[in-house]
């Protein structure tokens, strides 16, 4: 599929209206990689699924040139999504690969993977983001998956305003994403719009639901979205959907999923559902039984 496919706009009766914007935090994770926590522990509750959103963008190697050495994962799933750069993945299980420009790993950590996120450069711009998405109880101890999409075979398509989508997961207008799962149900699309477009995109009144701006400027049901925030986007019973406009040339993540409703006991690289299932997992690690 690529960007030539135009598709009808969908049709929202009513916009979801912005709850609240979030101001990522700076921090640093693996060998000092530094980025920008987006949803961070206290909203895992508000937007569940959802566990955590990094955004990482630097031109200084110093920034980003240790990458993730080796380090575990159980009970939930990642998505990285390279907007600029490279970055070599090895896991326990076997696989490895290289994610390029506009590429997508997503990987199901299941009940353990211990694995490596190494830049494959040494200057230029490193930018991307990684989702945490989290499995459902009984899925918490799956056999660990994973797979590299790039960026040529993720669907694409582009809507008769003109609005630029690349689906990873979900669906959008008709095109099936990437990936998609049945109990978190969840949307992630990738939305470049031209100065003075709009994009509809209808949504599940139960689902939850963010915005994240990483270009330009976007506005919903009136409300100005500056780069480097995200939305909450207000649960209203009578909203169907949500529509996103943008004056100038706005780039921003649209990203929803069905609840769990779920309880969430994470510790680190372990996200379960009770605190003995993390004493076990920190067990199985120390012991080598995780991978």
């Amino acid at each position: 599929m690529t960007n030539k496919q135009v598709r009808s706009s969908e049709s929202v009766r009513q916009s979801r209206g912005v709850e609240r914007l979030v101001v990522g935090s700076p921090t640093s994770d693996g060998a000092g990689v530094k980025l920008t926590r987006v949803l961070t522990q206290p909203l895992q509750r508000r937007l569940d699924p959802f566990l955590m959103l990094d955004a990482f963008a630097s031109d200084n190697p110093d920034d980003y040139i240790g990458g993730f050495p080796d380090h575990p994962h159980r009970g939930f799933e990642t998505v990285t999504y390279m907007i600029a750069g490279r970055m070599q993945h090895r896991d326990s299980a076997g696989h490895e690969g290289l994610l390029e420009n506009g590429g997508v790993q997503w990987m199901t950590a299941g009940r353990g993977v211990i694995h490596s996120e190494i830049p494959q450069q040494e200057a230029g711009v490193m930018e991307g983001f990684q989702l945490w998405l989290n499995l459902p109880a009984r899925d918490k101890m799956s056999e660990p998956w994973y797979r590299d999409f790039a960026a040529a075979e993720l669907p694409r398509f582009e809507t008769d305003g003109g609005v630029a989508v690349t689906v990873i997961a979900g669906e959008s207008h008709g095109v099936a994403g990437a990936v998609t799962r049945e109990a978190t149900a969840p949307l992630y699309l990738d939305l470049h719009l031209p100065a003075g477009t709009r994009f509809a995109q209808p949504l599940p009144a139960g689902h939850n639901a963010f915005v994240y701006v990483y270009r330009g400027e976007a506005r919903i049901g009136g409300e100005t979205l500056p780069a480097n925030r995200m939305a909450i986007l207000a649960n209203e019973a009578e909203a169907d959907g949500v529509v996103i406009e943008a004056a100038g040339e706005a780039k921003v993540l649209l990203i929803a999923g069905r609840p769990l409703n779920e309880a969430i006991a994470q510790y680190g690289p372990f996200v379960m559902n009770t605190d003995q299932e993390i004493y076990q997992a920190l067990n199985d690690f120390r012991d080598g039984r995780l991978a």
